[in-house]
């Protein structure tokens, strides 16, 4: 049986229609995708991300298990409610999850992980304290909303409790602040600016009630996948998987690999990796005529064959998009194969939009 977030009666009531995501009940879309696609582009929409998880470590040795457990270091965290992207390993290499986590205070970490890797991470990292002073708690609890677009702090802000304003207003990328049971995160998944905000599921319905309120729309998971592909992000289970390292995927950069005795999950896989030279490379492609990129479709190149691993329409751009492995030697002109004809594309650079602008 389906999960359903608190606000799952706010989404019925707005004609949400519905998709299983994860084991969730989410909505898809609240009638037209490509409108919340544009409204959070150009004005500001609202997300329910209540299916995400949210994970505290805490315990004297929280910080040294972190540092084992991702491939990046928390260690580059240097003060409290700064936030850093990771991916969680496995001893292969392989991407488990990515995930972010926070520095809180002292001993005290919070980690936001995918809906769909939930359990899987949970258990993994329990099974991974190995007698150490760490505690990990599931807060399923808490509620998240993430409202977006370049209008969303301005509309969103005076609905936050007063204390909170101005510093979630001045708050840096990938920064965080919180006050009793509200954690207010500059971070999302579209590419626009904006905020993630975890808190209890009663308040949840009231501020999602009030965004919507002063114009905020609400959007669904079309939407936020058809923004996070224009912003070159990838998704768990396509762009990447357990048999897929960060540098396979456009993750690289995720890697801290100094200082070079911190012994992270992975490591020596990674590093094996690394010096044998990666024969392909992640990246974005236009569709030059009519047609939709879908993943799991085969790129012709002069190099040898790659695929596609995320595909769709951009309403941006108004035409087809995707992000792809390609042999590390492909040229910039390729086909792509779809229903067995070979249709132009061009290999570009990731991501296609971000904050509204169109890159290419």
């Amino acid at each position: 049986m389906s999960k359903k977030t608190g606000l799952y009666d706010c989404h019925s009531s707005a004609s949400a229609r519905f998709v299983d995501f994860g084991g969730w009940d989410m909505p898809l879309h609240y009638g037209s995708q490509i409108e919340e696609h544009h409204a959070v582009r150009n004005h500001a929409g609202v997300f329910d991300v209540s299916h995400m998880a949210v994970v505290d470590v805490t315990g004297s040795d929280s910080s040294d298990w972190l540092r084992r457990m991702l491939a990046n270091d928390v260690a580059k965290l240097q003060s409290p409610g700064r936030g850093l992207y990771s991916c969680l390993l496995n001893e292969h290499g392989g991407v488990i999850d990515d995930l972010i986590v926070y520095w809180r205070a002292e001993n005290s970490f919070r980690l936001v992980v995918n809906a769909s890797r939930r359990e899987h991470d949970i258990a993994w990292m329990r099974a991974e304290v190995r007698g150490q002073a760490v505690e990990i708690i599931e807060r399923s609890d808490l509620a998240m909303l993430a409202v977006q677009g370049p209008n969303a702090v301005r509309l969103a802000g005076p609905l936050l409790p007063e204390e909170s304003r101005d510093t979630a207003a001045n708050l840096a990328p990938f920064s965080a602040t919180e006050t009793d049971d509200l954690f207010i995160a500059r971070t999302g998944y579209t590419g626009e600016d904006g905020w993630e905000i975890i808190l209890p599921p009663d308040q949840a319905i009231s501020l999602w009630k009030a965004m919507l309120d002063v114009g905020i729309r609400p959007c669904g998971l079309g939407a936020r996948d058809t923004l996070r592909l224009e912003a070159g992000l990838n998704l768990y289970g396509q762009d990447m998987t357990e048999s897929i390292s960060p540098l396979e995927c456009g993750l690289a950069w995720t890697v801290a690999w100094e200082p070079p005795a911190r012994d992270f999950i992975g490591r020596p896989a990674l590093e094996r990796l690394r010096d044998a030279g990666i024969a392909c490379r992640f990246v974005g492609l236009l569709l030059e005529q009519r047609g939709v990129m879908r993943p799991g479709q085969r790129v012709v190149t002069s190099a040898g064959n790659g695929k596609i691993t995320s595909g769709g329409f951009s309403p941006t751009l108004e035409q087809s998009i995707a992000l792809a492995r390609v042999p590390l030697a492909a040229e910039v002109s390729c086909e792509v194969e779809i229903r067995s004809k070979r249709i132009p594309a061009r290999i570009v650079k990731a991501p296609f939009v971000k904050h509204g602008k169109i890159l290419l």
